[in-house]
């Protein structure tokens, strides 16, 4: 996707640069992270963690009409809850890399499982727009310490190499947190009901806060002697983020994070099955089945692109500019189709071209990992972070506005015309990225 910098850059996805210090009072180990079985373990509960803040997180995509009906709300009321939620973990992703970075993992994943348990618990009961508003929040703020947490589980016991591959498995498990969303909570909601089912999935959290208070290392113990580290003041919080900002390879990481992240984001979290079954004239099953593909495509991709960047880093920017070529032609034929009804191997295929959103979106962790010390990891993922999840709420907030707007006061349902003109605000957010990731790949000679 790149051809490599011009200057020495750390190696791909490295921990750190040899001479970067590490933080004070830990000491080195003479040798890298080890891999192996053990790190597929501390990896492995760590995820599982991610796992369920993605079933939290994608909870409302097939719950939206469910919600509507609930609270009484249209699509810029409903648009709100989804909007909330990535604000808030987009907001966090800098204050939890710095957690992160300055306590460790492991005490960051227990706050989000309990985070997450909390607010799910509260959607569960709540029955008016506000309380269940504000519970969006606070899961919103759970689900932002886990993935960055989990990367830096994979740093600290992986070899640099292999955390290309690691970040695209841990993308891959996410997806399967998706995937237990749209087949088995889509089910759930319409035989058991809303409050059970929410209130089952918020239990979830007891079991995974077990694992990883039990199991959870957050780093191999060293095999070999270790040498002191010289002493050395951290920097200050604001220095550390101003560092990471100031490093190119960070910002055009936000940048492809942002760009490849949100049409997939922002279909998969709210408006794709309001799209599929009001727009196209879908049954709730048959869109439960065609978001279960999105599902299933991400998963496809995260594994293939894992591969690549595993081999080559120069295959970083083809994966990305490929990702976000497909994505706006397969919406301009969706989008210019006559009458607004395009034909379902079309809808199969933008949502197939979908699923390579959110695994070339994890190529901009590589550009931060890569040009970034191990004391500011976090710090820079979470920067990285941000991007995606602020295309998202842009664009999410763009359709629910815009479809309230194109439809009569009354109305009991969005028509197919509205939705077409909705779904063209993609292209803003789509096009502001694109000429940001084209400007900045010069600085880092990506």
């Amino acid at each position: 996707m790149t051809v490599e910098p011009a200057r020495p850059a750390a190696p791909l996805s490295a921990p750190a640069p040899a001479s970067a210090p590490a933080p004070r009072g830990t000491a080195v180990p003479a040798a890298g992270p080890p891999g192996g079985r053990a790190a597929w373990l501390a990896w492995s509960v760590g995820v599982s963690v991610y796992v369920l803040a993605v079933i939290h997180r994608t909870s409302l995509g097939v719950a939206g009409l469910d919600a509507a009906d609930r609270f009484g709300i249209g699509a810029s009321a409903l648009s709100t809850f989804s909007i909330l939620q990535v604000l808030v973990y987009a907001a966090m992703q800098i204050p939890v890399g710095l957690l992160v970075d300055r306590f460790g993992p492991r005490r960051v994943l227990l706050l989000g499982v309990l985070l997450l348990s909390t607010g799910q618990l509260a959607f569960a009961f709540s029955s008016t727009f506000a309380p269940a508003l504000a519970s969006r929040a606070v899961l919103g703020c759970g689900d932002a310490m886990t993935f960055i947490s989990v990367l830096r589980i994979a740093a600290r016991w992986f070899p640099a190499a292999k955390n290309p591959f690691v970040a695209q498995l841990t993308g891959l498990a996410g997806m399967g947190g998706n995937l237990i969303t749209t087949v088995v909570l889509a089910q759930a909601l319409h035989s058991e009901g809303w409050t059970p089912t929410f209130a089952a999935i918020a239990l979830l959290g007891v079991a995974v806060f077990a694992l990883v208070a039990l199991f959870l290392r957050e780093s191999p113990v060293p095999a070999a002697p270790v040498r002191p580290v010289e002493h050395r003041e951290r920097p200050g919080l604001r220095r550390q983020v101003l560092d990471c900002w100031r490093e190119p390879g960070t910002r055009l990481g936000l940048w492809v994070h942002f760009t490849t992240q949100f049409p997939g984001n922002a279909f998969g979290l709210l408006w794709g099955l309001p799209y599929l079954v009001e727009a196209q004239g879908m049954s709730r099953a048959g869109a439960g089945g065609l978001l279960t593909l999105l599902v299933l495509s991400n998963m496809t991709f995260g594994f293939l692109f894992g591969r690549l960047l595993s081999a080559t880093a120069r295959a970083r920017m083809p994966i990305v500019l490929t990702a976000i070529t497909a994505t706006a032609l397969g919406w301009a034929l969706v989008l210019a189709w006559p009458g607004g009804h395009p034909p379902t191997w079309l809808l199969v295929g933008i949502i197939l071209v979908m699923g390579s959103n959110g695994p070339a979106s994890l190529v901009g962790l590589d550009y931060a990992r890569s040009r970034n010390p191990a004391e500011r990891l976090g710090t820079a993922s979470g920067i990285v972070n941000m991007g995606g999840f602020i295309g998202t709420m842009i664009t999410l907030f763009g359709i629910g506005v815009l479809l309230d707007a194109l439809t009569p006061e009354g109305a009991g349902s969005y028509s197919a015309d509205a939705f077409r003109w909705a779904f063209c605000w993609q292209y803003v957010p789509l096009a502001v990225g694109t000429l940001m990731i084209l400007r900045l790949r010069r600085k880092v000679d990506a």
